[in-house]
């Protein structure tokens, strides 16, 4: 497993990228006019971070190379598909990217369709693409849709029959499946696949037409059936759906499989490097014969594959994400808890940190499961270097300083962020009386215990030294404020102030203080590989969620969704920004100060 320490033992060393070493060999070569790569999900969920690490490699492929990368829906399947998921790729493709590859990221406009570019057997196809920046916004304008090429890919289909290269089958499903034999078993060939050109250019309309049920018929490519890749064995490249599309209405009855649209896509809109995961290795034989079959020009696209991103303490199958989310395990798609792209932006985690960790962890052609420490790593690199420091009192304990009188202040000044001189200062207003948070005070501590005791001393952090000389306590024996006094001499430029205590503490003034909604994430499961024995809901983190009213200091009134803030000695905080609301504010932890679960593993 990758893990934290090995991902900053050595940051000097660049991680392995295959891929981007043959795009630049490519590009030495001037093999290309121009470097074309795409980002094609299909709309059936919403994206992960394994998706995230896609996202940047193929974009950051087109912004190393002033090329572009194409946005496409890959919709072939229309019983899956959704418009919500959609609009929710568009969003979290275009907050990854923005301000970083945001100028290479390709549209068309809105229902523009491919324009063929040849006649007869040699028919060609081309969509260009549209840069929204360049373009002014994405008004007009839409991602690609391998449905709006199914006229044209319906016209490559009837190519390969007239070629002698596909056939109509009535096999079933299931006796498709027998047929096809095993890796260690050749196939056997349809009855079917000899029917003449005619008969399946004929079958193939009359299956276009709506003649025939769901099932009934498939165009199958014509292969070698005995092909020790078992995706070559005349693999069907057309099936029978009657069901309505989220982009094309009814328009079609037949849908191509993903193998057929995938490479005909990126020939129509001039991919140069169709990068896909490690498991579509098998399928590149495929993509070359048909691309190759049809006798395309001009440059074919080539694919490459990468290993996948396998983390840690989580799952990304879309099958289980949508588990979680129907049974109501997690509060949506977007519940910062998972490792959906939406998750964690309404977690608080920035684009950055997510393009750095893809950076950190490297492209190679090797599985291996990556500790989710190295993601939490990259976030806390980046939340440290931008987060506000401020102080929040998750359980706030009333703490009366009985030498300060009633409505004077004393002010204090404080640090907005160390590593950053330019965030400057901030005052805050020690008074009468403080909240403290409960678990900084203990009736009868354990040794080496160095915050607030009976008798005990400790230092409220930029203010002063203070001393608790009373506990008071309700009638069934519940804390309900501590008494204390404060040496004012010990504050900045005090007589008193490099007085040493063991202990500091934050506080906030009771006066001033903002209420708020504290929600602390953790990790959703609580082990490493939560699916390896298959039952991923045995190992949900039931401490995974804490919700808290807490007290904040008043600044915090003014936050906003795009502020980040490291709540001193407690973590780094982001708004919520779905639920947060005009007199309610709702905190969101989205990550630890350091790592809590090394201990625990």
């Amino acid at each position: 497993m990758t893990s934290e320490k090995d991902a900053i033992a050595s940051p000097s060393q660049a991680p392995s990228d295959f891929v981007r070493d043959i795009v630049s060999q490519h590009v030495a070569e001037k093999r290309y006019p121009k470097i074309v790569t795409r980002f094609p999900p299909e709309p059936n969920g919403y994206l992960h971070i394994g998706h995230a690490k896609s996202i940047c490699l193929n974009f950051g492929i087109a912004r190393e190379n002033n090329g572009q990368c194409n946005l496409r829906m890959d919709d072939t399947n229309p019983t899956k598909e959704d418009v919500e998921y959609v609009e929710s790729i568009m969003e979290d493709v275009q907050w990854l990217i923005a301000g970083w590859a945001d100028h290479c990221l390709g549209f068309k406009p809105k229902g523009k369709l491919p324009e063929e570019t040849g006649t007869g057997a040699s028919t060609d196809f081309f969509l260009g693409a549209v840069n929204p920046k360049s373009a002014g916004g994405t008004g007009g304008l839409e991602p690609f849709f391998a449905s709006d090429y199914f006229d044209q890919i319906y016209a490559f289909a009837v190519a390969m029959i007239r070629k002698g290269k596909a056939f109509v089958c009535d096999l079933s499903p299931e006796d498709t499946d027998k047929y096809r034999g095993a890796p260690d078993k050749p196939g056997i060939e349809s009855p079917y696949r000899n029917r003449s050109i005619e008969e399946n250019l004929a079958l193939f309309e009359r299956m276009k037409a709506g003649e025939f049920p769901n099932g009934a018929r498939t165009l199958r490519a014509k292969i070698d059936m005995s092909s020790p890749n078992v995706w070559l064995r005349d693999p069907v490249i057309y099936r029978i759906r009657h069901a309505e599309h989220h982009h094309t209405g009814n328009k079609w009855c037949i849908y191509p499989m993903y193998d057929f649209a995938h490479c005909l896509s990126d020939y129509i809109e001039g991919i140069t490097h169709s990068i896909c995961t490690l498991e579509f290795e098998v399928h590149r034989p495929l993509y070359d014969w048909i691309l190759e079959s049809l006798g395309l020009p001009r440059p074919l696209p080539h694919q490459y594959e990468f290993a996948r991103l396998s983390l840690g303490y989580t799952v990304m199958s879309k099958r289980k994400l949508m588990q979680l989310v129907q049974e109501k395990i997690v509060s949506g798609w977007d519940d910062p808890r998972m490792p959906t792209i939406s998750g964690l932006r309404r977690r608080g985690v920035p684009a950055t940190a997510l393009r750095q960790f893809a950076a950190n962890i490297g492209v190679t052609k090797f599985n291996s499961l990556t500790d989710v420490a190295v993601l939490e790593h990259a976030i806390r690199d980046d939340l440290n270097a931008r987060s506000l420091r401020r102080f929040a009192v998750l359980r706030p304990l009333k703490v009366v300083l009985t030498n300060i009188p009633e409505g004077q202040t004393v002010p204090c000044e404080a640090v907005n962020n160390p590593g950053d001189p330019a965030a400057g200062l901030r005052t805050l207003h020690l008074a009468r009386e403080v909240f403290i948070d409960a678990d900084d005070f203990m009736e009868v501590p354990p040794p080496k215990y160095f915050r607030l005791r009976p008798g005990g001393e400790v230092r409220l952090k930029y203010g002063c030294v203070i001393t608790c000389n009373e506990v008071v306590k309700d009638a069934i024996g519940a804390i309900t404020e501590l008494r204390c006094t404060a040496d004012l001499e010990t504050r900045a430029g005090g007589s008193n102030s490099t007085k040493k205590v063991k202990g500091t503490i934050h506080w906030v003034a009771a006066a001033t203080a903002v209420s708020a909604e504290v929600r602390l994430y953790d990790r959703l499961f609580n082990v490493p590989e939560p699916d390896a024995d298959g039952d991923f809901k045995a190992h949900i983190n039931p401490d995974s969620l804490d919700v808290l009213t807490a007290k904040l200091e008043p600044s915090l009134s003014g936050a906003t969704v795009d502020d980040r803030f490291q709540f001193e000695r407690l973590g780094y905080f982001a708004l919520d920004p779905k639920d947060t609301a005009p007199g309610k504010l709702v905190f969101n932890r989205t990550i630890t100060l350091k790592d809590t679960w090394t201990t625990k593993g």
